[in-house]
């Protein structure tokens, strides 16, 4: 027996009357009804049966599909739960996009910390697989946006020591129930079951493992049926098929995964998976794009669609080659075969594509240059590519909102604010790119190879170039460039891990040193405007500060201290006891103990006073609740799709970072903090409860988490009036308590976030009164009132403007006085072409024109000028033989300095204006020599 043959003989199948078989063409193991099955039934042992031949007895769309699914296991005791955000960094802090159900509830339900939302559940969730990209169209049946519908149920062994350590106890059902249930829906839309067929295929991933089943029918996997019981373990008796060992967990996951749009397809039998899921986006694009088919190659075009469904570009490493096997099974040639399909393959993308979008978009992902924002940028521009390659000129934004309206999203409107900002950055990043890409199209010419795959990348992900510009501009080079079916995959996988941790200095505590050290009480959250408190040292860590100086980390039973954490800096003080007193200079927090690091040891064992520094602490809690306003606010002006990308709380000003897509106005600016202090001023009370995390967001949702995602079973929400959000840092007791706040400044920190920087309470006073005394003293300087400082700064720079041109002007007539040889110099002859050496003391512009109202003449020019070091400047006209670049290396090195440039201009110096002259005295046998050689 393999090392989980036995995890399959499942109760189930021996009262069903399966038969357990090796399929003779790939060796799987697999159950069926049908005693005369020979083959495993999925391609490529077998071919696609149901198209054209549906395999059950309705046709369902999607919605009509997911209805059946969720309906079924409601009336089979399942809860219906509603689908999570796409963005699935909303509630974890280790992956970007939600790729399967069961990241809805990873890693606090699956570890058992904290209790699912329903046990049993049933969901349909939407998932997005970058990796899937490049087989989008191609295949007929990859998406890579589709709905798993699932169902789950959570279970702990009931044999252990200690039941009540896990958030939920005992069996619901295990693999033989979970079995019975796909069979009974498949039943239930009338599926021939003899025909199906049940794969064993051991999952592992994520540091879990178990045995798992794929479920065929007709050729296509249909469900796969996860039991997530074994851990990654160096000492478990089980090794798996990704060569590590695992041992068997207390708890133990039903997690299955039933594709909506495959269950779709094998209700319609269509040619690919996307003209039974997108049937009208798909009919409209091939009539914007004007694609039209006579009968003769619409059957030839289907009849490919049926063959492709084998091929994968993960296991097909030639696509060409793979089209080419298939034109040799339709017996027609692969030029003609690619013509036909490769539109039709472009089509799907699109359409796939745009409900990606509509996905990322209505769930709130804000294009930008990192994490999920990186990941709609590079899917939003692909689409766009390919719309202007197939030749729909739609608008992208009416074709991601034909995905959103489907999709019941509410925010469409900002959806396709969103796309339209984003088509005209993409049409600005290839005029700049297009030129980038020439440059290194020469470089590659010029060295006689290819363009490496990496600068392709590479210039994806810095510039957003895509790979078939940068292949049609190097063939305009006579450069070749290789790009790999799985390009698209290959950048997102650079992605993959990105994530939106927050800024934070904080100094990491020894938590191995505070291991056996009970938790210490927090009183900062009950009397956040107490600062005076009595405690007992429990312990003094004494360690060295990385300087040479001994520092102490005092724990103490209870504490007012805030420690670092959340963007808000630590409290400072002192703690004093009977015969010393020491400062306390930062806090921290380690697994639930509060360390204080202080400048001396009080004494473990002693009886202590500690006193926080009142006035940094107001100021802190006012920041801190400003903080929530100021987002609140924000996303009130801006849209709902506004969240925060970081924030850092001082004493002086504090600064709020949050996604948005185009740059914020001054009106904007203006409006938020109207909002703000509005909220100011109706003294609200400022809130804080205790919920369960489920509770929470059920109630909430994942906005919840805009400063990181807390861990543990409970949440402390802290509300300012609509405002709420999961919150460990301090605040005022009322939003009046803030006194006032004023946004200083916003500004653009990476595309896609943006910065507001304010100062709240005294500090927003003081900012403020800044701001006058520079305006004040402007005013004085210009001898006006401070109303009449714009307008006289505007009147001042414009002439200062107009003072510049004239300076430019009789610069450019001094060159040309110079130049029609009223400025001195000497005057040599070059093969019948005068040249100019002249001493002229000004600034390298001055220079320029001089030589360039010379060369306009039809001299040549060599000068020379003693203002900063020696500089020169050579120019040369049309047809005159001599190099301008070696004459001013030559002079250069003269003076210690060098130079060069074109054959026709150059220019260069050195520190020694003393050696000026003797260099002018020679320039002219160095012209004279240059000039013969």
């Amino acid at each position: 027996m393999s090392d989980l043959e036995e995890e399959y003989q499942l109760e189930y199948f021996h009262e069903e009357g399966f038969e357990r078989k090796e399929c003779p063409s790939c060796g799987a193991h697999f159950w069926t009804r049908d005693p005369d099955r020979e083959l495993c039934g999925e391609p490529p042992c077998a071919d696609y049966e149901f198209i054209d031949n549906p395999g059950f007895e309705a046709e369902f769309s999607l919605e009509e599909m997911r209805e059946a699914f969720l309906s079924f296991f409601e009336e089979h005791g399942h809860e219906r739960i509603d689908p999570y955000p796409v963005a699935a960094n909303r509630w974890r802090d280790d992956v970007l996009l939600t790729q399967a159900s069961i990241y809805d509830f990873q890693p606090l339900v699956t570890s058992g910390e904290t209790p699912p939302p329903a046990n049993p559940l049933t969901v349909s969730q939407p998932c997005i697989r970058m990796q899937d990209i490049d087989n989008v169209g191609k295949t007929g049946r990859h998406t890579m946006a589709f709905e798993m519908m699932a169902h789950h149920a959570f279970n702990a062994r009931e044999d252990i020591e200690n039941p009540d350590q896990y958030a939920y106890e005992g069996e619901v059902y295990w693999k033989s129930e979970t079995v019975a249930y796909c069979d009974e829906l498949l039943d239930s839309l009338g599926a021939d079951i003899e025909a199906v067929t049940y794969i064993e295929d051991p999952w592992v991933g994520g540091g879990n493992a178990g045995p798992a089943i794929e479920v065929i029918y007709r050729g296509l996997e249909l469900a796969t049926l996860v039991f997530m019981c074994m851990e990654q373990d160096p000492d478990g008796e089980y090794e798996l098929k990704d060569g590590n060992t695992y041992s068997f967990m207390d708890t133990y996951i039903v997690d299955t995964g039933y594709g909506l749009e495959r269950w779709t397809w094998m209700s319609q039998g269509t040619a690919t998976v996307y003209e039974a899921i997108y049937p009208e986006m798909i009919s409209f694009l091939k009539d914007n794009a004007g694609l039209e088919y006579t009968d003769e190659e619409a059957e030839l075009v289907h009849r490919a669609a049926r063959l492709s469904g084998q091929l994968d570009i993960d296991d097909v490493d030639d696509v060409e080659a793979a089209r080419g096997d298939i034109a040799a099974a339709l017996e027609v040639p692969t030029d003609r075969l690619r013509e036909l399909v490769e539109p039709l393959e472009t089509i799907y993308a699109i359409a796939d594509h745009c409900r990606t979008l509509a996905y990322m978009l209505g769930d709130g992902i804000v294009p930008s240059n990192v994490s999920t924002g990186y990941l709609a940028r590079m899917v939003l521009r692909r689409t766009k590519r390919l719309a202007d390659r197939v030749g729909v000129d739609a608008p992208l934004d009416e074709l991601v909102d034909m995905q959103a309206e489907r999709l019941e999203y509410r925010n469409r409107d900002t959806i396709r604010d969103i796309v339209r900002t984003e088509v005209e950055k993409y049409r600005e990043t290839l005029e700049r790119g297009g030129r980038q890409v020439e440059r290194l199209a020469d470089e590659y010419a010029d060295r006689g190879e290819p363009i490496p795959l990496e600068e392709v990348l590479e210039l994806y992900d810095s510039r957003g170039i895509q790979p078939d510009t940068v292949e049609e501009i190097a063939a305009e080079h006579g450069v070749n460039v290789e790009i790999p079916d799985d390009f698209y995959a290959r950048v997102a996988a650079r992605h993959s891990d990105d994530d939106d941790a927050g800024e934070t200095a904080e100094t990491a505590p020894d938590e191995a040193a505070v291991a056996d050290l009970p938790e210490t009480e927090k009183l900062y959250y009950d009397e956040p405007e107490r600062t005076d408190f009595e405690a007992v040292v429990l312990d003094v860590i004494e360690r060295d500060d990385g300087d040479g100086e001994t520092v102490y980390d005092v724990v103490l039973d209870q504490t007012m201290f805030y420690p670092e954490g959340g963007g808000q800096p630590a409290d400072t003080g002192s703690i004093s006891g009977e015969d010393v007193t020491v400062e306390v200079t930062d806090v921290q927090e380690a697994d639930g103990t509060v360390l204080h690091r202080t400048d001396g040891d009080p004494g473990k064992g002693e009886f202590v006073r500690g006193t926080v520094d009142g006035t940094r602490r107001r100021r802190l809690m006012q920041h801190h609740t400003a903080t929530h306003i100021i987002g609140h606010a924000a996303r009130e002006v801006l849209g709902e799709h506004v969240r925060q990308a970081g924030a850092q709380k001082g004493t002086e000003s504090s600064r709020l970072d949050i996604r948005h897509y185009e740059r914020i106005s001054r009106e904007e600016v203006k409006r938020i903090e109207r909002l703000a202090n509005g909220i100011v001023t109706d003294n609200l009370t400022v809130k804080q409860e205790w919920p369960d995390r489920r509770e929470a967001e059920d109630e909430h949702g994942f906005d919840l988490y805009q400063g990181g995602i807390p861990p543990g079973e409970k949440l402390r929400l802290i509300h300012v009036g609509e405002d709420v959000q999961a919150c460990a840092g301090t605040h005022v007791l009322r939003t009046g308590d803030i006194g006032t706040i004023k946004l200083l400044s916003n500004e653009r920190i990476q595309d896609g976030v943006e910065r507001l920087v304010f100062a709240a309470g005294d500090a927003a006073i003081e900012a403020t009164q800044r701001t006058e005394d520079a305006l004040y003293d402007a005013a004085g300087t210009l001898d006006v009132s401070p109303q009449e400082v714009p307008g006289t700064v505007e009147r001042f720079f414009e002439e200062w403007k107009d003072r510049g041109k004239r300076i430019e002007e009789l610069k450019e007539q001094l060159a040309s006085v110079r130049a029609q040889g009223e400025g001195g110099g000497e005057e040599i002859d070059l093969a019948g072409t005068t040249a100019v050496i002249q001493r002229v003391d000004a600034d390298m512009d001055e220079l320029r024109a001089t030589a360039n109202a010379l060369v306009e003449e039809g001299n040549a020019a060599v000068l020379g000028s003693g203002l900063d070091g020696a500089t020169f400047v050579v120019a040369v006209p049309d047809g005159v033989e001599i190099n301008a670049g070696a004459v001013v290396s030559d002079l250069a090195e003269r003076v210690g300095g060098g130079g060069g440039g074109p054959p026709d201009f150059a220019q260069g110096g050195g520190p020694d204006a003393d050696a000026l002259e003797d260099a002018l005295e020679a320039a002219p046998d160095v012209l004279r020599r240059l000039s013969e050689a």
